[in-house]
């Protein structure tokens, strides 16, 4: 699943392509485009005019000059793609916006979706925020973040370390892949229970969060198959320096001990043995 850095990247791309623009058509191709929850349907976005385009954790929301939002969700697979209107429709296109200024030639919007977790909804604002993100908290990219609550909650909690980072409630944006890089690069154990962490370890932890993703956010975030992709059609390039996700039985770059995989919460977990102990 994208994480914040793959979110960010397209976040960024977008808006650099297509503020500013106004919604000339919107279309569906697939009963599971919109969420369920949506508040209005697509075609309410027409004639609007794209603001801005904006992101909380892994949700990401075109700000329009109306008092709702087009919110997208990637899900395991989602990508958006800025193309010529008359460029072939591809594959597992799922919504296709029409977009055009005054002083410009029309381009298309694609959402894409492989595997149909992502979706698609028009939501009101609430303070700036869409309803469906309402319940996600600031990430550490955000103004509002705020460290000594989070090292506070998290200090109040009797859970795993790793599945406290996975909390977007608590703090957003960090999935299985940084959870995993940056526990290596704070050199804590996975499991570890966040009652029993030091307000110093949890500081050091949270430092390991914003500098692994950081750095991914310069590589334009991670790719392994063709389910990530920016706006561009481009992998990401983190894989190449990722340190323990995917790498179980390979030597350990610090200390050379095998890197172990265990299971953890329907999905797995990535650690030294010997520096995460």
């Amino acid at each position: 699943m994208p994480e914040l850095p793959e979110v960010e990247t397209v976040r960024a791309q977008l808006s650099s392509k297509i503020r500013g623009k106004k919604i000339k058509s919107a279309q569906k191709f697939h009963p599971r485009t919109m969420n369920p929850r949506t508040e209005h349907n697509l075609d309410a976005v027409i004639g609007a005019q794209i603001i801005e385009v904006r992101r909380r954790g892994k949700y990401m929301w075109f700000e329009l000059n109306r008092p709702f939002a087009l919110v997208a969700h990637l899900g395991m697979s989602g990508q958006f793609y800025v193309q010529p209107v008359k460029d072939p429709r591809q594959k597992h296109l799922r919504g296709l916006f029409e977009l055009k200024t005054a002083t410009s030639s029309p381009i298309s919007l694609r959402f894409l979706d492989q595997r149909t977790f992502g979706w698609l909804s028009v939501e009101q604002l609430h303070d700036g925020i869409p309803t469906s993100a309402l319940h996600i908290a600031p990430d550490q990219f955000d103004s509002r973040f705020n460290a000594q609550a989070v090292i506070e909650n998290y200090r109040r909690r009797r859970i795993q370390i790793k599945t406290a980072l996975l909390n977007q409630e608590i703090m957003s944006g960090v999935g299985n892949i940084y959870a995993d890089e940056a526990l290596w690069k704070a050199k804590i154990k996975p499991t570890k229970l966040t009652n029993k962490l030091s307000e110093k370890e949890l500081q050091k932890i949270l430092a390991a969060t914003k500098a692994v993703m950081s750095a991914a956010l310069k590589a334009g975030g991670t790719s392994f198959d063709t389910q990530y992709r920016n706006v561009n059609g481009e992998s990401g390039y983190f894989e190449r320096r990722l340190r323990v996700y995917g790498r179980d039985g390979l030597a350990c770059v610090r200390c050379r001990t095998k890197i172990k995989k265990i299971a953890f919460a329907n999905r797995h977990s990535h650690f030294c043995p010997k520096c995460q102990r």
